[in-house]
């Protein structure tokens, strides 16, 4: 399905390469992730993602945040990736690892993660070499 050489993917009418990078942050920026609680998160990860068609190039991650870098098809909405991603970790997390939950700030709904995150755009040329490039078209008079 991917061309290793570019990184291009193809879909039934299109040909792609969208990668983005994804930060999640823990609620109230809490420090609770140990290594167990990333592989695990990691795991879980990887398989939505694959139930979404998008490819997990990287993850890692600190006691307080993770990192992804995903490549994903054109037909995906970001936020509905990211809503399933940040929700069902958050619920297997704190079935796999209860002691966790008590050092959860808010009791009350055991988020795991701060309702906000990070995601940008990344790869490809350079933005101002894809301007010259656009300007520099033949078009047509």
């Amino acid at each position: 399905m991917a061309n290793k050489e570019l990184d291009l993917r193809k879909g039934r009418h299109c040909v792609f390469m969208l990668h983005c990078h994804l930060i999640f942050i823990t609620k109230y920026r809490g420090k609770i992730l140990t290594n167990d609680a990333l592989e695990y998160i990691e795991s879980i990860m990887k398989g939505i993602a694959t139930g979404f068609e998008v490819e997990v190039a990287e993850f890692n991650g600190e006691s307080d945040h993770i990192h992804l870098l995903i490549n994903y098809p054109p037909k995906v909405c970001l936020s509905k990736l990211i809503n399933s991603l940040k929700g069902v970790s958050s619920r297997k997390v704190r079935q796999k690892f209860p002691d966790i939950r008590y050092h959860w700030s808010n009791k009350k709904s055991g988020a795991l993660w701060s309702p906000s995150y990070f995601a940008g755009s990344v790869g490809g040329a350079p933005l101002e070499i894809l301007k010259q490039y656009i300007e520099q078209q033949d078009r047509p008079h």
